[in-house]
């Protein structure tokens, strides 16, 4: 079976839509699935890329950006995803609001090729509110049809597939979640400079404003807040400010390879305090190097990780009087974090290929008898 996948970006600036693909595609070409993923070359200079190959061990298509920093139109795309969309069985569409996924359903539509499109949490209600007539237009325009008229939806979280649905009138979600990499990472116990880390793509909805006054309206000790990502320079620059004035917060810019291990192994406790977060890619990651988490209810695996006893759920507003509680307790970090890698460990690439490869032969077996 031929799947050709479809993202606007694979620049891991671009958040965990981006850091996932690449692992997803190699874990869907061990079970047997010959993967192809199509992409602009948004993030990437000219040297880096190829516009055909492979990248990161998975055959790719890159084509350039025209104009637009979010929507990422690309005339070559849409034109080479006309031209060669029948040589595949399916198309796994990834995101929504852009131009790369409007093409690529369309030309599927053309053909006749089936498409799954997983909307990376675009469609659920607080993200359909920001900046709501730009997307209700986009909704009205394609949107609809796209999500209408797909195989499948792929929802990475149950509560994302509940909000959605419930929102947008889609009955053919289907629940298969992302995977991590779980190699029984060490974790550093106690270090002399203990520190809460943030560790994703710098962006509004993150909520790191309330994370930032949380830690400024505590008593000066000795943890840290360590933000690490990147962002939009206005919006970076805006955290900056709200941050200044306490040296307990260190930003660090992007990391990646050695220096993002070293943080995740030497952090005693990850934020993820967002007000809409789909699946949680960066949460799940430091768990699996038995780092505790604290979340707010709005990440979709808030109720889970609960359940697990793999870190804390705690309202924004409660942000200052959480971090007193958990800070203070090295025993309850230490234990949350053995049930935290414990969590992660039901999260592999292999188990979500294996679900992906159903949901793919089912809707080939369903195309089939159309036919």
């Amino acid at each position: 079976m031929r799947v050709l996948h479809v993202i606007p970006s694979v620049s891991e600036r671009s958040g965990g839509p981006a850091t996932a693909i690449v692992p997803m595609c190699r874990a869907l070409s061990e079970q047997g699935i010959d993967v192809v993923f199509a992409t602009t070359d948004h993030g990437f200079s000219r040297k880096q890329l190829d516009s055909e190959g492979e990248y990161k061990g998975v055959a790719a298509r890159f084509f350039p950006v025209q104009f637009g920093e979010s929507f990422k139109y690309s005339r070559p795309f849409a034109a080479w995803l006309a031209a060669h969309v029948r040589e595949f069985d399916l198309v796994h569409i990834h995101a929504v609001f852009n131009h790369a996924s409007v093409a690529a359903a369309a030309a599927c539509r053309d053909a006749g090729v089936p498409y799954v499109v997983r909307p990376l949490g675009t469609l659920d209600p607080w993200s359909m509110k920001q900046k709501p007539v730009r997307k209700k237009l986009f909704w009205f325009v394609s949107g609809r049809k796209m999500l209408e008229r797909s195989a499948a939806v792929h929802y990475t979280a149950a509560a994302e597939k509940e909000a959605t649905e419930k929102y947008l009138g889609l009955n053919h979600g289907r629940v298969i979640a992302l995977g991590v990499e779980v190699n029984g990472f060490p974790r550093i116990q106690n270090p002399q400079n203990p520190f809460v880390l943030s560790l994703s793509r710098l962006h509004p909805k993150k909520g790191l404003e309330a994370l930032i006054d949380a830690v400024k309206a505590r008593k000066p000790d000795s943890w840290r807040l360590v933000i690490a990502g990147d962002g939009p320079s206005d919006y970076v620059q805006f955290l900056k400010q709200k941050a200044c004035g306490s040296e307990r917060i260190v930003f660090t810019g992007w990391v990646e390879g050695e220096r993002k291990e070293e943080l995740l192994r030497n952090a005693s406790l990850f934020a993820l305090p967002s007000y809409q977060e789909n699946f949680g890619l960066s949460a799940l990651e430091a768990m699996a190097h038995r780092v505790p988490v604290l979340v707010t209810p709005q990440v979709n695996l808030a109720q889970e990780i609960e359940a697990a006893n793999a870190g804390w759920v705690i309202e924004r507003e409660e942000l200052g009087r959480g971090l007193d509680g958990v800070l203070n307790n090295e025993a309850d970090l230490t234990t949350r974090g053995g049930a935290a890698y414990e969590f992660a460990k039901r999260y592999s690439w292999e188990k979500a290929a294996l679900n992906l490869v159903n949901l793919y032969r089912e809707i080939e077996c369903s195309s089939k008898s159309l036919l």
